[in-house]
């Protein structure tokens, strides 16, 4: 058995391919949002479909959440780990959200979609993302950042160094 970019492949068979897990989660999310659009009243089909549908969707959703997302008026709102239960909701955590959304854009465009239509690109969908995003790192008081490029980590000298080693060159005779 061979493994071929995701995929297992035995050998000498010709369409023994299993799919790679990613391939997989898209497979299951793009069946899970069909059977939420067929179960609308009215059932609504994929090219009817727009980003409200979506935003329904992902509000269906939080109630399957496994992430403690802390309400204002909660006394641990701002804490990452609160010393005792509460009440607060618990929701669908962003992460997941923000790459359930980018399985399921891809899957519109590989089902036929067009990318100018596509509901999963949407600007109300990116911006709601973001909003879940700032509000769930504020309940939990977790901030989050963009990541910074990283810096070559050789020896550098301050400014201060540099002078020395100047005068130190200098007395020397060099």
């Amino acid at each position: 058995m061979s493994r071929e970019r995701g995929k297992e492949v035995v050998e000498g068979s010709s369409a023994a391919e299993t799919p790679s897990r990613y391939e997989s989660q898209k497979r299951r999310d793009w069946n899970t949002f069909g059977q939420y659009l067929g179960n609308q009243k009215p059932p609504v089909s994929i090219s009817q479909c727009t980003s409200s549908h979506v935003h329904g969707f992902l509000a269906y959703l939080d109630q399957f959440g496994k992430t403690k997302v802390h309400v204002q008026g909660c006394i641990f709102y701002g804490e990452p780990e609160p010393p005792a239960p509460c009440a607060c909701p618990l929701k669908q955590a962003w992460g997941s959200l923000d790459a359930l959304i980018g399985r399921l854009r891809a899957a519109y465009e590989e089902n036929g979609g067009s990318p100018e239509t596509n509901p999963f690109a949407s600007d109300s969908i990116r911006l709601h993302l973001r909003q879940v995003k700032e509000v769930q790192a504020k309940a939990r008081g977790i901030p989050y950042k963009k990541k910074k490029k990283k810096t070559s980590t050789s020896t550098s000298t301050t400014p201060s160094q540099t002078k020395k080693n100047q005068d130190d060159s200098t007395s020397a005779g060099i």
